[in-house]
């Protein structure tokens, strides 16, 4: 409990120092806990659990509780401590305060007009966008047969030739590990294999397979091609969170805009100026 109580204790100093009073108690918020007079209420609770160190976020939810509460007392009680000191006085104190009152300021209004504002519209809008920059590309369905020789392949073209099921053979004959599955590969695009393997698979036509055993670092291939199309674009439903973060960072990007004309910005050290302008470029070109 002690290694608790210390990680959570660093964790909810910015959370403590940025929070409003409790509410008054009711039915919704009741107190959950006193440290002298000052109520702990179930909302600051709740506050404290999402300000935990990732570790102790991975707890079973009554030791995350345990762990928040413990934090949240100890902070309480050095906080009541620091203010009979004076300590809230001090410049660099209300400097701090100052920054992460500006800091959850920017964080509400980026949830209030980015993360809340994005429409399922907007995103199916991007994700179409982005599809349509896509040149699609060519993939196959193939099978293969490998073995250790040249004459070992050999042989089983001229098995093929003669009539016999190539799956059939892949079991029988194959080294690979897909063997069972009678050398199925799946769909490929031409960059997943070995360069001499892609180039003699996609000159197949479909239902053929090579004629000439096709060498790689692995052994001897013999190859049959089942079928080639254009590569499909992922479902919308698949890359969706991605597509989102597109969206959002768009927002973002034009409310900063929008707020730096209507404000102004100088900063008024020349190389510090040129880094700043030169990482907002390369953000921007994204």
């Amino acid at each position: 409990m002690l290694k608790y109580k210390m990680l959570a204790a660093v964790a909810l100093i910015a959370v403590m120092a940025a929070q409003t009073p409790a509410s008054a108690q009711d039915a919704a918020d009741p107190v959950i806990a006193k440290v002298g007079d000052a109520d702990i209420h179930k909302s600051e609770l709740d506050l404290a659990i999402t300000g935990l160190d990732p570790q102790l976020a991975q707890l079973p939810d009554d030791q995350k509780r345990a762990a928040a509460l413990s934090g949240l007392i100890d902070v309480k009680l050095l906080a009541k401590d620091a203010a009979k000191e004076g300590l809230q006085d001090e410049a660099a104190f209300k400097q701090r305060i100052a920054y992460l009152t500006d800091r959850e300021l920017h964080n509400a209004f980026f949830k209030k007009h980015v993360v809340d504002a994005v429409k399922p519209e907007e995103v199916k809008a991007r994700y179409e966008a982005e599809i349509a920059k896509i040149t699609p590309q060519e993939e196959v369905k193939a099978r293969h047969i490998l073995v250790k020789t040249e004459d070992e392949a050999k042989a089983i073209i001229k098995d093929l030739d003669g009539g016999k099921d190539f799956a059939t053979l892949a079991k029988e004959k194959s080294t690979d590990p897909n063997k069972a599955d009678g050398g199925d590969l799946g769909y490929f695009t031409k960059d997943r294999m070995v360069p001499e393997f892609s180039e003699a698979a996609f000159k197949l036509e479909k239902g053929k397979y090579t004629q000439v055993p096709v060498k790689t670092q692995f052994g001897f291939h013999v190859i049959l091609l089942e079928d080639k199309r254009k590569q499909a674009p992922p479902p919308l439903e698949q890359v969706e969170p991605q597509v989102k973060q597109l969206v959002m960072r768009d927002k973002y990007i034009d409310l900063l805009t929008t707020a730096k004309k209507e404000t102004g910005v100088d900063i008024t050290d020349p190389a510090l100026k040129k880094a700043y302008d030169d990482a907002n470029k390369a953000e921007t070109a994204k």
